[in-house]
């Protein structure tokens, strides 16, 4: 569709507030957005809707010109129905995966945002909320939970310390049907209406089943956009 927006993709919220040279990073959002005065909801089902990082939120919008904000709460009243069907830039927020799912798929959160996305809301999604825009993730009890399914990718987090070890558990329960996307700390992506992924800041790790063997991709930020699709 014309209409679909770029993915933002954070490992954490440090690319809220990365500088490129002299310019917010975040700033690049503002050319996907057409309205003078852009409403941003912040979705933090994950984090339990905790109040000071909806400040952190608050913060870097209005660093790029951005005021009309709110918090969605977790039990989806109508008057956050009704703002988030208004939102020009939903970000949905860090924390835990499968908590935050829980309230967004049960609560309509789900199927608003989905809406939203098709009709041009620019999506962020932070850490759990990068995972949930992905194809699936994994639950404590090592089961598959499916999340969004918008980004054609199972995406990882700031695990690579672990050397994406969730990540590569949860493609091999999948048996090599997806890829899988690694961001580490202080990195990101976005992801692309045509498909493409353009990592942010630092390199990330694309990781897929061959032969019943793991096989890594580094793609590193500021070279050609990579054209990645997932393995269905």
């Amino acid at each position: 569709m014309d209409s679909l927006k770029p993915i933002y993709l954070f490992a954490d919220s440090q690319l809220l507030f990365w500088k490129t040279e002299s310019q917010l990073f975040i700033k690049s959002i503002l050319p996907h957005i057409s309205a003078s005065e852009p409403k941003a909801a912040y979705i933090g089902a994950s984090n339990g809707d905790l109040a000071e990082y909806f400040e952190i939120f608050k913060s870097a919008m209005e660093s790029i010109g951005i005021h009309d904000c709110r918090m969605i709460l977790s039990d989806f009243g109508e008057q956050d129905q009704n703002y988030l069907e208004q939102a020009d830039l939903i970000l949905l927020a860090g924390g835990d995966v499968e908590q935050g799912w829980r309230h967004i798929d049960s609560s309509g959160i789900k199927d608003a945002v989905l809406k939203r996305y098709t009709e041009g809301s620019v999506l962020i999604g932070v850490s759990a909320g990068a995972v949930q825009l992905g194809m699936c993730a994994l639950r404590q009890n090592q089961k598959l939970l499916t999340t969004f399914q918008i980004i054609p990718f199972i995406i990882g987090a700031h695990e690579e310390k672990q050397e994406w070890a969730q990540l590569k558990q949860t493609l091999e329960i999948k048996n090599g049907y997806e890829k899988g996307l690694g961001m580490p700390a202080g990195g990101g992506m976005i992801y692309h209406p045509d498909h493409t992924v353009e990592p942010i800041r630092h390199t990330i790790t694309e990781l897929y089943l061959q032969d019943r063997q793991m096989v890594a991709n580094l793609l590193s930020p500021g070279g050609e956009k990579t054209r990645s699709a997932a393995v269905h």
